[in-house]
């Protein structure tokens, strides 16, 4: 199954199918090493983000999720990129990642809301029984940020991958259940409430 490309549009954001007509707008908002600070890859060149979006159109192809431009409501411009990926269509999961929000757009709603946008679809649309996050154990505010949403902590994988610099990275794995998408959902419309 290949995921049906598709728009999600809230009020601070609209996540669009990531494509190359995104890059040159994405690169000059990208361009920040503390974004790749805790990914097991960087984006040093609008040429390494162009390879990016290939290769997410290559993984959508494949059927194993859907890649996302970011874009801020309230300028009408990319700042950012989120994924649907490891989808598992027979045992109805998929992952939430690959999420970096330019630092003059974090601590804003935006992430919470393309959360919630890509939460609500993968439960109430493509009626889905797990969404799954994972983060490097080291990136505290990731983890505080998915417990903050109503994510369960299931556990950690130890030395799942191997970063840029040599350093063994130990994930930590999350994840919301169907059962538990009512209260979730209720939690984030209300923090985007405020």
């Amino acid at each position: 199954m290949v995921m049906e490309p598709v728009v999600l549009e809230g009020r601070y954001v609209r996540l669009e199918p990531l494509s190359l007509d995104h890059a040159s707008e994405l690169w000059a908002v990208s361009d920040h090493a503390e974004l790749y600070h805790y990914k097991p890859y960087a984006l040093r060149s609008e040429g390494d983000l162009r390879r990016f979006i290939e290769i997410a159109q290559e993984k959508h192809a494949a059927g194993s999720g859907l890649s996302f431009a970011t874009i801020a409501r309230s300028c009408n411009s990319p700042v950012g990129s989120t994924s649907f990926s490891a989808a598992d269509w027979p045992h109805r999961r998929i992952e939430i990642g690959g999420t970096w929000v330019t630092p003059a757009h974090q601590r804003t709603p935006i992430n919470t809301e393309a959360k919630y946008l890509m939460l609500r679809h993968a439960f109430e649309t493509l009626r889905l029984l797990r969404v799954e996050f994972k983060t490097d154990s080291l990136n505290a505010r990731s983890r505080a940020a998915l417990l903050r949403i109503g994510a369960t902590e299931e556990g950690t994988f130890r030395n799942h991958m191997v970063m840029l610099d040599g350093r063994n990275r130990h994930s930590v794995y999350f994840s919301i259940i169907d059962s538990e998408w009512p209260a979730v959902k209720a939690r984030l419309e209300g923090f985007l409430a405020q």
